[in-house]
């Protein structure tokens, strides 16, 4: 199989795929044409289908289809200029081929998690901790199976973890900088941070938003959950609650970006910084991974405040 993260400029292909979404569309003058996100468990790629001929038989988001065509590339992106579809039967192909998936050790993730909670030395905190990772095993096995997005980044079974342990990392990194950080307020924010996504996006293949998700958000939707969750540990202080809440509420930091409310303690403040960093480094490190050896100038990506970017040209011990 043809797998998307070996797709090229200019590159024939032909191969089954999954169709995460399909919308019908005009251009500018008029004329109908098909937009589709392709899958496969390397990533995905937007596709387009322009003529809307005899060799492009029916189909619908989330069948698997047959496809054909040729790899153009558009605004830094890659595209999938599609000449020929069918729907695959059944028997084509593996589901397990079209599910993308953390490349790193789930099982060394995992202890690293854990080694994070035994640290957490106030009571109430680790208990709450624990109350998420040990013990609620249903709860556990959605958090390792999820992504940290639909689309923008970390989008694969894994990339939940992958997200919140690099987050988790950071303010620690952030707690020994600055001694006037509570660390273990901050590093059981860090961990608890994106629960939400468990519930706010469905599970794989179709990694889409629930009608929770729609409504609600993760932000509104692991808040409360926590704030749930900590009543009902006995003698869990009320301060400490709120200080935790707010640092769930504020984490992307602005209004504007969905936190109903902006970073007002440190460890608000470190934890925003650190879920900022690793979401725009890795949408960066995707970029650059789709773009493979090509080292012109990628176009501007929205995600990125519109920055254009491309590959570094300087070798590292050079």
């Amino acid at each position: 199989m043809y797998y998307i993260e070996s797709y090229q400029e200019g590159n024939k292909f032909s191969g089954i795929y999954l169709c995460k979404q399909r919308q019908i569309l005009k251009s500018k003058a008029g004329k109908t044409y098909w937009s589709l996100i392709l899958q496969d468990k390397t990533g995905t790629i937007d596709g387009k289908i322009w003529d809307l001929t005899g060799a492009i038989e029916e189909f619908d988001s989330m069948d698997y289809i047959a496809c054909e065509g040729s790899v153009t590339s558009f605004q830094g992106n890659l595209q999938a200029n599609i000449s020929r579809v069918r729907k695959a039967d059944e028997g084509e192909y593996d589901p397990a081929d079209y599910i993308p998936c953390t490349k790193k050790d789930m099982d060394e993730m995992m202890k690293e998690f854990s080694s994070y909670i035994e640290s957490v030395k106030n009571p109430y905190l680790n208990q709450l901790l624990k109350k998420y990772f040990v013990e609620d095993t249903e709860f556990l096995k959605a958090f390792k199976a999820h992504s940290a997005a639909k689309s923008v980044h970390h989008s694969f079974m894994g990339g939940l973890v992958e997200h919140t342990l690099a987050v988790t990392r950071m303010c620690d990194l952030f707690a020994k900088q600055y001694p006037r950080i509570n660390r273990d307020l901050l590093i059981t924010a860090a961990m608890l941070h994106d629960i939400g996504k468990v519930y706010e996006l469905t599970p794989f293949p179709a990694n889409d938003y629930s009608d929770d998700g729609n409504l609600l958000g993760h932000i509104y939707i692991g808040a409360h959950k926590i704030e749930n969750a900590c009543d009902e540990i006995e003698g869990f202080p009320a301060t400490t609650k709120s200080e935790l809440l707010h640092c769930i509420l504020s984490h992307h930091g602005k209004l504007e970006f969905g936190s109903p409310k902006t970073p007002g303690l440190m460890e608000a403040l470190a934890l925003h910084m650190a879920d900022n960093t690793d979401a725009k480094l890795q949408i960066m490190t995707e970029a650059l991974d789709a773009a493979g050896d090509k080292m012109d100038w990628l176009g501007s990506n929205r995600f990125l405040d519109g920055s254009n970017i491309r590959q570094t040209h300087t070798k590292s011990g050079a």
